[in-house]
């Protein structure tokens, strides 16, 4: 090791383990298998990282946090899937993130810039972009896609092959069973869709005519009576179509996942249906 690196005497670390410049790795840390840590990123006491980890530069990790060991998926068998984290990332204690399956293209992604409070959990095969936040006791089960600067609230559960937009926000408690669009806002312990998250929209400083647009959009789509929601979303489309807001909400709408799309409880169609 390095002089730049800073190891506490009481850490193991296999010799497979690639360590980065300015690394530190605090008291009774364990590190084995095929793992890489990025320039600057910094463990805290007992971290324990294993399998095919990948971690970018200057993230901080803090006590009991369990990155890279084997999904709680009973069809995992072994495959050597992967997990990465991107840079600047923080992981407070005991957050647990698993690698991927051979059901679900074999790797676990995690972003840079992003903030996973205690006792979060990312499962298998979950992909989440830049700046989402996991608050404390936040789960998602496998196979989740989370987009950017998006907000899981405390005790959230989200259904696994769920797919949630940029820029939503998931109130704590919320158990989360269908896809949630872009800049939307759901609650609710079988979670509805609650409107738009004005607050992240504004806090990310998205103009006036925007967010009037995504308004307006948001209205005529889940708020009018007449036709399909597919029709409904067209209709949004010709009337806010030179928003790339709106158009960003109506592609994820169009994109279908697995599951069904959120909406709000006083829908006539129930808390969730599809496009089509």
């Amino acid at each position: 090791m390095s002089d730049s690196k800073k190891i506490h005497p009481t850490a193991i670390i296999a010799n497979s383990v690639k360590l980065g410049k300015d690394v530190s790795i605090g008291a009774y840390s364990v590190l084995d298998g095929n793992v890489t840590i990025g320039d600057g990123t910094k463990l805290f006491s007992h971290v324990t990282i294993s399998g095919n980890t990948t971690i970018g530069k200057n993230c901080q990790i803090f006590p009991f946090a369990s990155l890279g060991f084997a999904p709680q998926d009973l069809k995992y068998h072994g495959e050597a899937s992967s997990l990465t984290i991107g840079d600047n990332n923080v992981i407070r204690e005991y957050v647990t993130m698993n690698p991927g399956t051979e059901g679900g293209g074999m790797e676990t992604a995690v972003g840079n810039n992003c903030l996973f409070m205690v006792n979060a959990h990312v499962a298998h095969d979950c992909r989440l972009g830049n700046h989402v936040i996991l608050a404390n006791n936040a789960t998602l089960a496998g196979h989740v896609e989370v987009g950017d600067f998006s907000i899981i609230g405390g005790l959230a559960a989200v259904h696994q092959f769920v797919r949630i937009g940029a820029h939503a926000v998931i109130g704590g408690m919320s158990g989360v069973e269908h896809d949630v669009i872009p800049f939307g806002s759901v609650m609710g312990e079988r979670a509805n869709l609650a409107g738009l998250n004005l607050v992240g929209l504004k806090r990310r400083g998205f103009d006036r005519d925007t967010i009037h647009a995504l308004r307006g959009a948001y209205k005529m789509i889940f708020e009018e009576e007449d036709g399909t929601l597919a029709a409904r979303a067209e209709k949004a489309k010709a009337a806010y179509g030179e928003t790339k807001a709106v158009l960003d909400v109506i592609s994820f709408m169009v994109d279908k996942g697995s599951r069904s799309l959120c909406v709000p409880k006083f829908n006539g169609h129930g808390n969730a249906t599809q496009v089509a």
